[in-house]
């Protein structure tokens, strides 16, 4: 997706600190990260309530998205960010549909917004909510999108399931997990465009520090003190599963907890 060559607004940009993989304790908990290139965080319109038009395409560090600045004509805030869908163009108009108000008689456009219950099984959305005025949760990376598999109103199925009188609809998310979500929350038409498509080739090691990795060290060449594989005489392959420094397991072991279920997820990845 070709970018535009213009300045991202101040006002909707903010200047971040460098934390270092530290948490708030000042603890590391994300090893290899520190230094890089300076970001400014962009501030991302997740409950986008207004139609505006695109007048810029633009480059955002904190995100593998681009994102496109939107131009309101009927509000205050002039501008705002919102991720860039496929299919786009410079100066169109992406439209919200608004549940109180009409009912889309044309049809959706990549990046307009609606209500679940306005499109159909089988469409492709981003930014999906889970629940209405919630802002954007699911489908927000590149190339990623959710399908909609199905559309059931007052369905006593549904209504079992998550023991509440509010009316659902199935969808896919990205990782194949099937869940149900009220089809009165919002979702944007469309695919997440994608800035640069296949593997990026960074060509020197410098170029990795830019983006703030540092270097990271095999398990079996660090010091037996300092990592579980460690140690041995000559070249060895550890001689055990693969743990991470903390002796957790690694390499497909299941994180999610088993006992917490959530009633609205109907079939895991």
């Amino acid at each position: 997706m070709q970018h535009t060559r213009y300045r991202s607004i101040i006002s909707l940009r903010k200047g971040q600190s460098q934390c270092a993989g530290r948490n708030s304790q000042g603890k590391i908990t994300v090893r290899h990260r520190g230094g890089g290139h300076k970001q400014a965080f962009r501030k991302i319109d997740w409950n986008r309530n207004n139609s505006g038009i695109i007048t810029a395409i633009e480059y955002d560090p904190q995100r593998n998205a681009s994102i496109i600045k939107l131009y309101h004509s009927n509000i205050f805030k002039k501008y705002s960010y919102v991720i860039a869908p496929t299919g786009i163009q410079l100066f169109q108009e992406l439209f919200v549909y608004k549940k109180d108000i009409y009912r889309p008689t044309k049809l959706l456009q990549p990046g307009d917004k609606a209500s679940i219950s306005f499109f159909e099984p089988g469409d492709f959305i981003h930014g999906v909510e889970s629940f209405p005025n919630q802002g954007a949760i699911f489908g927000r990376s590149a190339g990623s999108f959710c399908q909609i598999i199905s559309m059931n109103q007052k369905n006593t199925v549904y209504t079992l399931i998550t023991k509440s009188n509010f009316n659902y609809a199935k969808i896919r998310l990205p990782s194949g997990q099937q869940r149900v979500v009220d089809i009165d929350s919002q979702a944007s038409f469309g695919i997440v465009g994608i800035s640069k498509k296949g593997p990026i080739n960074l060509k020197k090691a410098g170029r990795s520090r830019w983006l703030g990795w540092r270097p990271s060290v095999r398990g079996v060449a660090i010091n037996p003190v300092d990592h579980p594989h460690g140690g041995g005489q000559g070249k060895t392959s550890g001689g055990r599963p693969s743990v991470t420094f903390k002796s957790w397991p690694t390499k497909g072991q299941p994180t999610r907890n088993p006992k917490r279920k959530n009633r609205f997820i109907l079939k895991f990845k």
